[in-house]
């Protein structure tokens, strides 16, 4: 293990000193406008509003959280950001640019990685870079520079089916961040992972918000997870999807200079902790008529 890999994927989950390979960029680009969006599903009396009227300000390089019970709309709306649905009413935009189609100035991370798994773990990281046909050699030097900071040096030539989940979150990642998108989006992207992996990923992705000043949006079914990534943390609520409470946190600081564990250990981030469960489960108590 090299020493930037112990410097952001430490056992207990804490995170040190910054990777010295990235350097906090001056945040110009990534804000994300979203205003009174609904998307409705299917028309008449079959017709279902996934997302009713949504609004939402992002500034650049902010580290946003969305949580709530399934079916509230969570990923129906960061597809929306993303351009792969457009909104029944009401428009996105990121940068005053309207959103119509996905576009290079956002970049997605999946639950499962959607990775090309019979592809060694370079070729999914370039993919981006070949579409964009960059120089070979910057192509190259890119990659390798992502697999280190993300903890796989040395891995550019392996099948990537044979890593690991949390391995091959760590190539959807780096994928990701190779293109240089503005915003980055993911969708449950360490739900599948087991527990500790979870708390190391958890910590790498602070430490790669921190040092490039991207603008991240994660959606999860984890109030802890949310907790401690999200510096803003938006509550949805379901039938209709809506935003129904915003809290913003100062959890994510502290995890970059604190274990996550003690954090989780703060009285007041047991406090909100509860109250947010409390919240979803009324939500879903009402949804399922107090069974």
């Amino acid at each position: 293990m090299t020493t930037q890999e112990r410097k952001i994927l430490s056992t207990d989950g804490s995170s040190s000193a910054a990777p010295n390979k990235l350097r906090r960029s001056k945040v110009e680009c990534g804000q994300i406008s979203v205003d009174n969006v609904s998307v409705v599903f299917g028309k008449g009396a079959d017709a279902v509003t996934a997302v009713d009227k949504a609004d939402l300000k992002i500034s650049a390089g902010d580290f946003v959280c969305i949580l709530g019970p399934s079916g509230c709309g969570k990923s129906t709306l960061l597809n929306s950001i993303a351009g792969y649905l457009n909104p029944s009413s009401g428009s996105i935009s990121v940068d005053d640019s309207e959103v119509l189609l996905p576009g290079p100035d956002r970049g997605m991370v999946f639950q499962q990685g959607a990775l090309f798994e019979w592809l060694p773990v370079a070729k999914n990281v370039d993919f981006g870079l070949r579409m964009k046909k960059q120089d070979e050699k910057e192509a190259v030097a890119l990659v390798e520079k992502w697999l280190d900071i993300v903890g796989l040096q040395g891995f550019g030539d392996t099948p990537t089916y044979q890593l690991s989940g949390g391995m091959q979150q760590r190539v959807a990642l780096a994928r990701c961040l190779v293109n240089d998108p503005d915003v980055i989006l993911m969708d449950e992207p360490l739900g599948a992972l087991d527990a500790l992996t979870r708390e190391k990923m958890q910590s790498l992705v602070l430490e790669l918000w921190k040092e490039t000043g991207k603008t991240i949006m994660i959606i999860t079914h984890s109030v802890e997870e949310a907790l401690l990534l999200g510096e803003r943390l938006f509550v949805m609520a379901p039938r209709p999807g809506r935003i129904h409470k915003e809290y913003r946190l100062p959890f994510a600081e502290q995890g970059l200079k604190q274990s996550l564990r003690d954090i989780k250990q703060d009285s007041k981030f047991s406090e909100i902790r509860e109250e947010i469960l409390t919240m979803i489960w009324n939500m879903e108590e009402e949804i399922m008529g107090g069974v």
